[in-house]
């Protein structure tokens, strides 16, 4: 069974994610995770990021693999495992550049699907996974909520400590409209995706409905 979850940052789409891996054995594939990893490489490696040339090329040569046992699997960048140096907000925002970059995202759609194809049950979290990654999910869900409670939820995790809660709002509320704007994979719902907004639950009440319907779905 492949599950597909598309929706902004801040959503909830990583714990639901998540949750499905530990409850359930499925797969992860974060796919954000391989775009922070491209935008995080080029950092190190001093490439521009507005050079897509250089930027598909690294993309490609990148090895990408999951590691560890099943339901606990963990991504590993030539051999590196994913952790802090895939953080923060300097990377944040270059991947918000480098994924709206054409040949980066026709580099890494064949690592994606790979990554998905090869377990019995997946779940790919991204922006672009129902409608362009996965057209042919057996389960999409559109995750999302109000942008004041994505950025309280953040300010709350201590995962941003350097500006006000306005300002984090702010930053949200521009990176949706760049994911939402760009003219290759924009963020979008899925016409035959579920729609899940956790702007009033709670994380185990998101989880909840998750897997009812991933119940309903697998029966």
């Amino acid at each position: 069974m492949l599950v597909a979850l598309d929706g902004p940052a801040g959503a909830g789409k990583s714990s639901l994610a998540r949750a499905l891996q530990r409850r359930r054995g499925f797969r992860l594939v974060g796919t954000g995770s391989l775009y922070r990893a491209v935008a995080a490489m080029a950092l190190e490696q001093g490439i521009a990021l507005e050079d897509e040339p250089a930027l598909a090329s690294l993309a490609r040569g990148l090895r990408f693999a999951l590691v560890g046992e099943p339901g606990e699997e963990r991504l590993e960048v030539d051999g590196r495992p994913e952790g802090a140096w895939l953080r923060g907000e300097m990377v944040a925002s270059a991947t918000s550049q480098v994924s709206a970059l054409p040949e980066v995202r026709a580099a890494l759609l064949a690592t994606q699907r790979r990554l998905a194809r090869e377990a019995a049950h997946a779940v790919l979290e991204g922006r672009d996974i129902g409608t362009v990654v996965l057209p042919d999910a057996d389960l999409k869900v559109y995750v999302t909520a109000d942008v004041g409670v994505r950025a309280q939820r953040r300010l709350a995790q201590g995962e941003d400590t350097q500006r006000s809660l306005a300002e984090i709002e702010a930053a949200i509320a521009e990176r949706d409209l760049r994911d939402e704007g760009r003219a290759v994979a924009p963020l979008t719902r899925a016409a035959d995706a579920r729609l899940l907004d956790t702007s009033g639950l709670s994380e185990e009440e998101a989880i909840a409905t998750l897997l009812a319907w991933v119940d309903e779905v697998m029966v």
